[in-house]
């Protein structure tokens, strides 16, 4: 069975993606840099082969910094400023895409919450996500 791909882009149209394989993993951060990132309470991602990630229009690159101590590379838009993923380098191979750009979140379940040691406490726990305190 084929599975299906997934697309999204930026708020403006410049950036345009496809999704070729279904993700690894669906997760929801709620570091505070993806809480300054995203301008909101948490980031919805989902992980993916960077080798299933196909790209179309340029993203700015803004480098931040991981909890291992190595960069985390995180693509925007740079005429609408949408977030669109994050390398991270102590992940090689892996995309973090930021859910929120896709063309349709049908069928995408958090399967956990992380850095909830960050959540905004009146914010409610997700029905059938793992909360982790860090992302250890």
């Amino acid at each position: 069975m084929q599975e299906q791909e997934r697309k999204g882009g930026c708020l403006c149209g410049a950036v345009r993606y496809v999704l070729k394989s279904e993700p690894r993993a669906i997760a929801i951060c709620h570091c505070t840099h993806c809480q300054k990132q995203s301008g909101s309470l948490f980031s919805f991602n989902l992980v993916i082969k960077e080798a299933d990630y196909e790209q179309q229009g340029e993203t700015k690159v803004y480098v931040d910094k991981g909890d291992s101590g190595q960069p985390v590379y995180r693509h925007f838009c740079g005429s609408c400023g949408s977030p669109i993923l994050a390398k991270i380098a102590a992940a090689p191979g892996k995309v973090v895409v930021k859910a929120g750009t896709l063309d349709s979140m049908d069928g995408l379940q958090p399967q956990a919450e992380i850095y909830t040691d960050h959540a905004v406490k009146w914010l409610a726990p997700v029905a059938g996500a793992v909360r982790i305190a860090q992302n250890r």
